[in-house]
């Protein structure tokens, strides 16, 4: 559902918008026992959509040098040291949550 209301988050200033992010990958590079998939079935979000999202909103990094700079790591390292291979429930879990991010 799509509203004018304004969102008071957008009344968070910018440097502790700032901290909170950083915050939250720091923790996440910490928490790599958190995979991306589970956090996908979960949350419809994982690591690789932070990337994403931070060259959305500027980064001038292509995609590889963003994953880099979440995952603390080169992505080939981060799947090769962090990264288990996905089940199939955990995929179907990933597939069901990913359909709710869409907006109507």
């Amino acid at each position: 559902m799509i509203t004018n209301a304004r969102d008071p988050l957008d009344d968070l200033p910018d440097a502790v918008a700032a901290a909170a992010f950083r915050r939250l990958v720091r923790h996440l590079r910490h928490r790599h026992d958190a995979q991306n998939i589970e956090m996908m079935g979960l949350a419809g979000f994982c690591r690789n959509c932070l990337a994403d999202w931070i060259r959305e909103a500027g980064f001038e990094g292509d995609k590889l040098a963003a994953r880099e700079l979440i995952h603390g790591m080169p992505q080939d390292e981060w799947k090769a040291t962090r990264q288990t291979p996905a089940t199939e429930e955990q995929l179907a879990l990933m597939e069901a949550s990913v359909a709710k991010n869409r907006v109507e």
